[in-house]
């Protein structure tokens, strides 16, 4: 018996787990289906390149055939891991911008406007430059320059001024238009996940208990109430009890898996599987969104780029002498925000993240040569999908199917076009002529737009920010209330990405971070009143 059941140990669940346990009076468990995070290649920034193809620590998901993209399968990465996500993504810290916040409040999440998140932002941050109205110093998530960034990368940065984009030091200040190097999740030079920045700290309390390996099989429901967890670990199966709360936090495609495999979703659709209804929730697993990315990738002249680095040399910088070099990366080193001709509003429409290398299919694909890649994404799309279950078997993945490009008046796609095209004017600005080589992707930079349309359906792929599918709110979709409670299940919430309502604009993994810190909040304060 625990007090607390929080399910993943990932960007939100670690989270928890450190602040719940902060009461010695409270007992929590804390269950991962991934390992610990031992690999030294999850600490090296840098390593996350080694990373890609680690079924270990990586759940490697495909989506459905895409429809709209040449019926690929999209590949997935997420987590598998203590420290989910956050243990394998390129680290960028971005927040978003107000109006983001503001229209999840317009959009029935009560209590989420910029102001009412901001101070959970900078409860959850200690940043190198020191505390300001915008940035916090003190909390458990080291934000810090990066110590090492690429001739390619200031070669980008000058571009982009050269085509019209203002310098912007600080993505999540007062404006967040324009480009620069992005603030990263490192601690002196290493990787600050929160299985660091928050588990860690928290792994000697005798009242938290951390179970790797264990897989969440089943939520126990009685009647209305959540009482427990089943799960796998081995070859055994096992349950564990809960006489406060079970918190969900296995992420926006395993969280509404899990819920429907418990009988939480869809009537018709859980009946089918022959799974009992004990909540008839048609939004979950619905309102998926997530930024579709595009590409562009030049050649460039040896020795610049990262494709032919000297590991050895890189290894023996970072591991012994100090954190040092190119080992310190984050990949994806500069970017930033812009406004295309079709933004809606004040708000940037699409983001930039710069490789200095080349990057094709997640570098799952490698190619010869030497080159750089700009990667642009629209922050706005409207197109939605679904995760759905395939069968009744906790053990097989989920059903993505992403939609991508799927909405009706045709705009994602004209945004992608956007992204292209705008990549493009940066890419041939005089800043890059000492570097630039023959194009990769797309092949020319002259395309019309019959060959636009088909270079996107062929190369577009995830940057990897699913959200909203157990979106928070009061109306016939929402999955939780504005606590994160699941409605008409007691004693059950969902603390992670899924709830989000709508994307963001950016990266979406320090808005997860945030989200953490305000749940953990009240879900003290609940225990206390009740």
């Amino acid at each position: 018996m625990y007090d607390y059941i929080i399910i993943g140990a990932g960007s939100a669940g670690c989270v928890l787990a450190n602040r719940l346990s902060a009461d010695p009076r409270c007992k929590v468990l804390l269950l991962e289906a991934g390992p610990r995070d031992r690999n030294p290649f999850i600490h090296m920034p840098a390593g996350l390149a080694r990373l890609v193809n680690n079924r270990r620590i990586n759940w490697n998901l495909d989506t459905e055939p895409e429809p709209t993209l040449d019926g690929r399968r999209l590949w997935w990465p997420r987590g598998k891991v203590l420290g989910g996500s956050s243990s394998i993504n390129a680290m960028c810290y971005v927040r978003g911008v107000p109006a983001d916040y503001d229209d999840w409040a317009a959009a029935g999440a009560t209590g989420w406007d910029w102001q009412q998140v901001l101070p959970w932002f900078l409860h959850s941050e200690a940043n190198s430059r020191g505390r300001s109205a915008l940035h916090g110093d003190a909390g458990p998530l080291s934000v810090d320059d990066l110590r090492h960034h690429n001739p390619l990368s200031d070669a980008f940065l000058d571009a982009a001024v050269q085509a019209g984009h203002d310098r912007n030091d600080d993505f999540n200040g007062t404006a967040q238009l324009g480009v620069g190097l992005y603030q990263v999740t490192q601690r002196e030079g290493a990787r600050c996940s929160t299985a660091t920045a928050y588990l860690r700290p928290a792994r000697g309390r005798r009242n938290l208990t951390v179970l790797t390996g264990a897989r969440a099989t089943a939520l126990n429901v009685q009647g209305d109430t959540a009482t427990g967890v089943f799960f796998a670990r081995g070859r055994q199966h096992r349950y564990a009890a809960a006489s406060t709360e079970v918190i969900l936090s296995a992420g926006a495609i395993h969280s509404p898996q899990l819920l429907m495999l418990s009988g939480i979703g869809a009537a018709t659709a859980l009946r089918a599987h022959g799974i009992g209804v004990r909540a008839d929730l048609p939004g979950v697993g619905a309102n998926l969104q997530d930024h579709l990315d595009i590409c562009t990738l030049v050649h460039t002249h040896p020795g610049v780029s990262y494709d032919r680095s000297n590991q050895a040399r890189i290894a023996v910088d970072y591991f012994l002498r100090g954190r040092r070099g190119a080992g310190t990366s984050n990949i994806a080193e500069a970017g930033g925000f812009a406004r295309s001709p079709l933004a809606g509003d004040a708000r940037a429409d699409v983001q930039f993240h710069f490789v200095p290398a080349m990057l094709d299919n997640h570098g799952r694909h490698r190619l010869a040569g030497d080159g750089y890649t700009l990667h642009a994404c629209a922050l706005h799309p409207r197109s939605r999908g679904r995760i759905s279950l395939r069968d009744a078997d906790p053990a097989s993945p989920p059903r993505i199917q992403a939609n991508y490009l799927s909405d009706a008046e045709g705009a994602d796609l004209a945004m992608m076009k956007n992204c292209v095209r705008m990549s493009a004017e940066i890419l041939r600005q005089p800043a890059f002529d000492r570097w630039r080589g023959a194009p990769i992707f797309p092949p020319r930079p002259d395309l019309d737009d019959a060959a636009l349309t088909a270079f996107i359906r062929a190369k577009a792929e995830t940057i990897y920010h699913p959200v909203g599918t157990c979106t928070m709110g009061t109306h016939s979709q929402a999955v939780v209330d504005p606590q994160l409670r699941v409605h008409g299940v007691r004693r059950l919430r969902v603390v992670d990405a899924s709830v989000m309502p709508r994307l963001v604009s950016g990266n979406t993994n320090a808005p997860t971070i945030m989200l953490a810190e305000r749940a953990a909040q009240w879900i003290i304060d609940d225990a206390r009143t009740s």
